[in-house]
């Protein structure tokens, strides 16, 4: 079952990995609530790249970026201390089941992610061959199949947009998060854009 626009996702406390429970929706703020696969997954950690090094504007145009992952908070822990935004290990995918975030043999085997997922194990073997990352495990909890999902989320706890992924690097850019921002009704929330 897929979320719409104009769902309401009900208030809630998600438990991060490092920091106080985060709320969701967000007091004032819109909420991008990221979905992604596992712990030390090199396609995951290349597009999270990317949400780190423009965090500034995503802060800035009033988004609390949460992401979460289908892995253990312990095993967590062991990727995610550097992040700027809070990340929640939901190994049992309750959280995935409620948003009808899916996982898929397409997400790995569909022609167009292929570039990318090279791209991303080269770069995360280099990465791990100089300690600047570790190896995920070979069997991670969940699977490798995991499809990813963005959800933008208002303060009023209506569902603004949502994408679900088609392959596993199959998410919204920062430039369409932030186009999706500034289209979405602002009450309560950080006009300054």
């Amino acid at each position: 079952m897929h979320l719409a626009p104009g769902s309401h996702v009900p208030a809630r406390e998600l438990t991060p990995v490092f920091g106080p429970p985060v709320p969701v929706p967000g007091p004032g703020r819109l909420v991008h609530l990221e979905f992604r696969r596992f712990a030390g997954c090199p396609i995951c950690n290349l597009h999270l790249r990317s949400i780190v090094l423009r965090h500034g504007e995503i802060e800035a145009a009033g988004i609390s970026e949460v992401v979460v992952f289908h892995s253990t908070a312990e095993e967590l822990r062991e990727y995610v201390g550097d992040l700027p935004f809070p990340v929640v290990g939901d190994p049992a995918k309750r959280l995935y089941a409620e948003f009808g975030v899916e996982s898929a043999r397409r997400a790995l085997l569909a022609p167009r992610v292929w570039g990318t997922v090279l791209r991303a194990v080269v770069r995360g073997t280099w990465d791990v061959l100089r300690r600047r990352e570790r190896a995920p495990r070979l069997l991670p909890d969940g699977g490798r199949f995991g499809l990813p999902a963005d959800f933008l989320i208002g303060s009023d706890g209506r569902l603004v947009a949502a994408k679900y992924g088609e392959h596993a690097y199959d998410q919204w850019t920062v430039d369409e998060l932030l186009a999706l921002a500034a289209q979405a009704p602002s009450p309560g929330r950080n006009a300054a854009r």
